[in-house]
């Protein structure tokens, strides 16, 4: 099978400058390195085919003797090919453009902790319930969590007050084991030490060597006008408190909002339904309605029909970048008396005899529209 051409393989044109290609490799080689594709022998090889090629492209004068003569430049005899002068180790390439450092693979394939052993401390997840009005203006509320902290008789590293840290056995000292797999030597954090080269010699007894103990914590949250359900909150450095120096994890509070009995909320705004007496409706008047902060009053004109819309400019929901209010709309419904005794029905009937079409507009236009409907078959 013919090989594949090694600028295709980076996915880089010919012209390609060294740091074009240099950048490629570093993108694939991360992608398909065996740390990252445990057990995927394509990726294995993938990241076999890459090295290689990066090996030619990378040097000036195997790649002008690929470029004229491709991959016959580097055919049986030749002394310019990438295994000439010994065997060629694609994971030798990657220590070279990456550094080589100790603890390179903890750094780009989420190893253990620092070399000097510091670890971060974990987030923690707090769901909180708030009310309607809580949510739309604000609210600063105190919470109470278990959470991991530094332990005060060690100070947090582990060790008994007295004791000393001494070298790793197993990696002696240097934070990581060596591996063979293959024919690749794969350098992975020490599981003893956990990358810190270290060892407790005697843990603190009242943490277990752990550097951290369980604790009850109140911590103020502060609620910012306008949040919505669902929404997540950010508290920094209030999740458990990092290994030996680590970074402490940060708290997410997720914000629960109780509904409403009255309102019903969209964006910054809000939306109620009042119900209205019929007399109201056809002679209009002053119409009380409730607020998020107290009671307000409408004015309904005379013949408002069921379903209109009012707004109250101001009544909604601040905004979240703190900026203005949204609006509060009020939606009458015209209720329809029931229950009516002898006078109030006799007084009814009266009023509907006194009324001719003029009176229902609506009606009116309705019912000259199912005329010209039917007059037209």
């Amino acid at each position: 099978m013919a090989k594949a051409d090694y600028y295709e393989i980076l996915e880089v044109p010919k012209s390609a400058s060294d740091e074009e290609i240099k950048k490629a490799y570093r993108k694939m080689a991360l992608k398909y390195h065996p740390d990252r594709n445990q057990g995927n022998k394509a990726a294995e090889e993938k990241f076999k085919e890459v090295s290689e090629a990066y090996e030619v492209l990378a040097n000036s004068e195997k790649r002008a003797a690929y470029d004229r003569f491709g991959h016959a430049a580097f055919g049986p005899g030749s002394r310019t090919g990438p295994a000439a002068g010994g065997f060629h180790d694609p994971f030798d390439i990657f220590q070279q453009v990456f550094g080589g450092a100790g603890n390179m693979f903890s750094d780009f394939f989420g190893g253990g902790g620092d070399r000097d052993g510091a670890q971060g401390g974990n987030d923690l997840r707090y769901d909180m319930e708030i009310t309607f009005e809580e949510a739309a203006f604000g609210c600063e509320k105190e919470v109470s969590i278990r959470r991991n902290e530094t332990c005060d008789t060690c100070n947090g590293d582990g060790a008994a007050p007295g004791s000393s840290m001494k070298r790793c056995s197993q990696c002696s000292g240097r934070g990581q084991v060596t591996n063979q797999r293959g024919f690749f030597m794969v350098s992975q954090t020490c599981p003893r030490c956990r990358g810190a080269g270290r060892v407790i010699e005697k843990p603190c007894t009242t943490c277990n060597g752990g550097g951290l103990m369980e604790r009850q914590a109140r911590i103020k949250i502060r609620v910012p006008g306008g949040v919505e359900n669902g929404m997540r909150l950010r508290s920094s450095g209030n999740g458990e408190s990092g290994v030996r120096g680590g970074t402490p994890g940060d708290l997410y509070v997720v914000l629960h909002v109780r509904e409403h009995e009255i309102f019903k909320r969209d964006g910054e705004d809000i939306y109620c339904e009042v119900p209205i007496s019929y007399a109201l409706a056809a002679l209009g008047g002053e119409l009380e309605v409730p607020t998020l902060d107290g009671n307000a009053r409408v004015r309904i004109p005379p013949g408002t029909q069921s379903s209109t819309l009012f707004r109250l400019r101001g009544k909604g929901v601040r905004s979240l970048d703190g900026h203005g209010l949204g609006d509060e709309h009020v939606r009458v419904i015209v209720e329809v008396p029931t229950r009516l005794n002898s006078d109030q029905r006799r007084k009814l009937e009266d009023f509907a005899r006194s009324c001719n079409e003029d009176v229902f507009p609506m009606r009116k236009s309705f019912m000259d529209s199912v005329k010209r409907m039917f007059s037209g078959r």
